[in-house]
C-alpha cells in the first residue's frame, strides 16, 4: 500500500491530477447553464456565512432571513424549505401534493419526466401521465387528454398538474396561461406546481415579479431554481399554498434534503433572491440567447440557399436551432453544446449568467465559417 507523507494527508492525494484553474483551461461554452461557475457575489455571501458555529438544520439566521425574503416575494403564508438540487425539490412538492394513489399530469417533455431518472416515481411513488406538446407548454385542453378516471380504481388518480417555467423549449408561460391551468386544476381538485428551475428567465423575459407569475396565478407550490442562474448548488420549496402540500418539513428530511449546515445553503439562495441579482443575471442570460438568435437569424437572411432552421421561439436563455451535419460538426470542435434528443438536426444553445458577447460572437463566426 503507498505511504503519504504527513504533507499529503489525504490517501492517494499525489496520484490525482493537477486541476487547471485558468479560464483557458475551462472555456465557456452554451451546453447547459448548469455549467458556468457561481457568481461572484454568491461565494462571497457562502464566505461570509462561514463564521463561528451557527444551529444546524435550518434553524439559523441565514436560514430565517432567507424565509423573510421568500415572504417578500410571495406573501406571508409562503414557507420555503431550502433544498440540494431541483431533482429534489420537484419530487418534494410532487410527493407532499400527492396520496400513494396519485398521478401528475405533465408534458412529455418535462424535466420530471424525461431528465430525472425515474426519480419522481421511484422515489415520490408517483404516475407521471404525459401529453405531447408543440412547444413545451400545458393547456387546459391538453391537461383533460390526462385528467380523466376519479374514481376508477384501476387507474392511477389525476391529482397534480406541473408545468416547466421556462419549459424544456424556453417558451415561457404568461401569468394568464398560469391562471388558466390553476383555475382548471382547482375546480378538479387538483395541485398546480411549478417546476422553476429557471422562474428568474421567465420573469425577466416577461418584465413580471416572481408572485404574478406564480402565487397571484393560483399556483401551488413551487420548485424554486438557484443553481442555474448562478448559485453554487441550491434549491428551495416554495410552499405558496402550504394546505396543498402538508408535510414537507418531514418528507426533506426522509428524502435526504434536509441539510445540516443549512446556513451555506441559505446564504447562496439569500444572496440570489434578496436584492435583484436573481434578475440581472437572467436578464444577462436572455440577452445573450437574444443576441445569439439575432446573429442566426443574420445568417438566415444573408443567405438564401441555408439549412438552418429555428424551430422555437427565443423566450429565455437558450436557443434551439437546425443545423446541417458540417456546421454542426465545425460547431462541435470549438464549443460544448448537446444535440437534442431524437433530431439529428437540432441542437440546444444555452447561454449562462457569465455567458459573454465575444462568446456568443465566437460561436457565430464558427456557425458562419469565418473561422
Amino acid at each position: 500500500m503507498k505511504q503519504t507523507s504527513p504533507d499529503n494527508a489525504v490517501a492517494g492525494a499525489s496520484d490525482l491530477p493537477a486541476v487547471n484553474s485558468t479560464l483557458a483551461a475551462h472555456p465557456r461554452g452554451f451546453a447547459s447553464d448548469n455549467y458556468s461557475g457561481a457568481h461572484p457575489e454568491v461565494i462571497a455571501a457562502i464566505t461570509a456565512a462561514n463564521v463561528g458555529h451557527a444551529s444546524a438544520y435550518g434553524t439559523d439566521a441565514w436560514t430565517e432571513r432567507f424565509s423573510e425574503i421568500v415572504r417578500g416575494h410571495f406573501g406571508v403564508n409562503a414557507e420555503a424549505y431550502p433544498v440540494f438540487n431541483g431533482t429534489g425539490a420537484n419530487v418534494l412538492s410532487l410527493q407532499a401534493a400527492l396520496p400513494r394513489w396519485g398521478a401528475v399530469v405533465t408534458v412529455r417533455s418535462a424535466h420530471i419526466n424525461v431528465d430525472e431518472g425515474g426519480a419522481p416515481e421511484k422515489v415520490a411513488g408517483i404516475k407521471i401521465l404525459g401529453v405531447p406538446s408543440p412547444d413545451g407548454k400545458l393547456t387546459p385542453e391538453l391537461v383533460d387528454r390526462e385528467a380523466w378516471g376519479w374514481g376508477d380504481e384501476h387507474r392511477a388518480q389525476p391529482l397534480a398538474i406541473s408545468i416547466s417555467q421556462s419549459t424544456e423549449f424556453g417558451t415561457c408561460y404568461t401569468p394568464t396561461e398560469v391562471r388558466a391551468l390553476a383555475d382548471h386544476a382547482h375546480e378538479r381538485g387538483m395541485v398546480l406546481h411549478m417546476d422553476g428551475s429557471r422562474l428568474s428567465n421567465a420573469a425577466a423575459r416577461l418584465g413580471t415579479s416572481l408572485a404574478e407569475l406564480t402565487v397571484d396565478a393560483g399556483v401551488d407550490v413551487l420548485s424554486l431554481g438557484g443553481t442555474k442562474n448562478g448559485l453554487l448548488g441550491a434549491e428551495a420549496v416554495i410552499a405558496l399554498n402550504p394546505q396543498a402540500v402538508p408535510g414537507l418539513a418531514y418528507l426533506r428530511k426522509l428524502n435526504m434534503q434536509l441539510g445540516s449546515k443549512m446556513r451555506f445553503v441559505s446564504a447562496q439562495l439569500a444572496a440570489l433572491y434578496e436584492g435583484d441579482l436573481w434578475l440581472r443575471s437572467a436578464g444577462h442570460s436572455n440577452a445573450m440567447a437574444d443576441r445569439l438568435r439575432a446573429g442566426l437569424e443574420k445568417l438566415i437572411a444573408e443567405d438564401s440557399n441555408t439549412e438552418i432552421v429555428l424551430p422555437y421561439a427565443t423566450q429565455s436563455n437558450v436557443v434551439f436551432a437546425e443545423l446541417p451535419a458540417d456546421i454542426k460538426a465545425r460547431a462541435h470542435d470549438a464549443f460544448h453544446f448537446y444535440d437534442w434528443p431524437g433530431d439529428p438536426r437540432l441542437v440546444r444553445l444555452m447561454c449562462s449568467f457569465d455567458t459573454t458577447e465575444a462568446d456568443v460572437d465566437a460561436l457565430l463566426s464558427v456557425i458562419s465559417g469565418a473561422e
